[in-house]
């Protein structure tokens, strides 16, 4: 056979366009060049790459960076024998690991003492945190970073089988995004254990919050590009004795978050609390309110809307709420208020559980809260919205984790 005078150079031309072959690129702890080692790694690889992190502890003292789509960065577990991004030593104050690009799964891995978060994604779709430890080994303090996992301003978000202790914000947190599912996750010893902020459909289901100062918060905040938080479903979790002392620095809006708050929602539309185990939270199991700060944001809307808990399992709850009044409150109450507050604001909150309701008297956002008139309520009566549908993922971002 012939080639004719431009086939050979058209061949050499589609074989150069061709991508490479996908490539695993192992880096081992160790040394003091780790640093630098890793980050060439993430800064060479290419999409469809492993980055593989070999066992032991890798003292870094600055952050790392991942800007490549379709990564995947495994290491070898995420106990003391498997692989630990220990930052106790970092210079900088920020995230010990950062993601920008899209379809990156991140597995097997521990990251430790950051000193500022530990790991956040920005702008990164379709992007899967998967068996992570993130952790401050020394436990609460208000020095810690402030979260955990940190997926922003992102679609199809899935964070599966992750550990997160000591967080001073949010040990597992997703903002402003969308299509969301946290699952089989531990939270612990952190201000808010899991938290949905500005963020349209999430299934938050099959965790673990325990010991926070609040186990799992919904919220929708003002002056934020994405705004209007709704369709959000927390249910099948345990969400027990959240009794950490709130050491968020003071000025964060989670430093007003009660210690013994179970599920916090606040100014959202369309939640779902169902299913869950809920118990020894001091406060409340569930809190419902609506958002009573200034702010300068004409659009937002403060109240929250359209809130269901149903057939959730609760003990006991209330028996030291950690707000102005609270004490007395109980003390009135005959030792504990019930399960479920409501500070009286809002359209269509509608609590079908079996178990008291304590209301607040505050219809409006604007009334102070010394104006408060606590009282029992019966919010069962109200017209339950259509059930919310499930949040399906992308398969490409399940297959990773079956």
């Amino acid at each position: 056979m012939r080639f004719h005078s431009f086939a050979l150079p058209l061949a050499l031309a589609l074989l150069s366009a061709a991508p490479a072959a996908a490539k695993t690129i192992k880096v081992e702890a160790g040394g003091a060049d780790a640093n630098e080692k890793l980050q060439e790694a993430l800064i060479v690889a290419e999409p469809g790459d492993v980055v593989e992190l070999g066992a032991g502890i890798w003292s870094l003292t600055d952050g790392l960076s991942l800007d490549v789509a379709g990564v995947t960065i495994r290491g070898a577990g995420t106990d003391d024998k498997g692989s630990i991004l220990d930052f106790t030593g970092q210079q900088g104050a920020g995230e010990g690991l950062l993601v920008t690009s899209d379809d990156v799964f991140l597995t097997n891995f521990a990251v430790t003492n950051s000193k500022g978060d530990g790991i956040k994604s920005k702008g990164a779709d379709r992007i899967v945190y998967h068996q992570i430890r993130v952790e401050w080994t020394a436990g609460p303090k208000e020095t810690n970073g402030a979260y955990g996992i940190y997926p922003v301003e992102s679609s199809d978000v899935l964070i599966d089988s992750v550990y997160v202790r000591g967080a001073s914000d949010a040990g597992i947190y997703v903002g402003q995004s969308k299509n969301i599912v946290v699952r089989d996750s531990i939270a612990t010893e952190n201000v808010a254990g899991i938290e949905i902020e500005n963020s349209f459909d999430a299934d938050v289901h099959d965790n673990v919050a325990s010991k926070n100062t609040g186990g799992i918060l919904v919220f929708d905040l003002p002056s934020l590009p994405m705004q209007g938080g709704h369709n959000v479903r927390v249910f099948d979790n345990i969400i027990s004795d959240n009794s950490t002392p709130n050491f968020a620095p003071k000025g964060n809006i989670v430093a007003s978050v009660p210690t013994g708050t179970g599920v916090l929602i606040m100014a959202n539309r369309h939640v779902e609390i169902f299913d869950n185990v809920m118990e020894k939270n001091g406060t409340a199991n569930v809190m419902i309110v609506g958002y009573r700060y200034a702010h300068k944001d004409a659009k937002y809307q403060p109240l929250p809307k359209d809130i269901v808990v149903r057939d959730n399992t609760h003990g006991e709850a209330g028996f030291a709420p950690a707000f102005e009044g609270g004490a007395q409150i109980a003390a009135a109450f005959g030792g504990a208020i019930p399960p479920v507050l409501w500070d009286g604001a809002g359209e269509n909150v509608v609590v079908l559980d079996k178990v008291g309701v304590l209301s607040l008297g505050l219809p409006d956002v604007a009334t102070p809260r010394e104006q408060a008139k606590p009282a029992p309520a019966d919010l069962s009566q109200g017209t339950p919205p259509a059930a919310l549908p499930g949040i399906t993922l992308p398969e490409s971002m399940e297959a990773k984790v079956r």
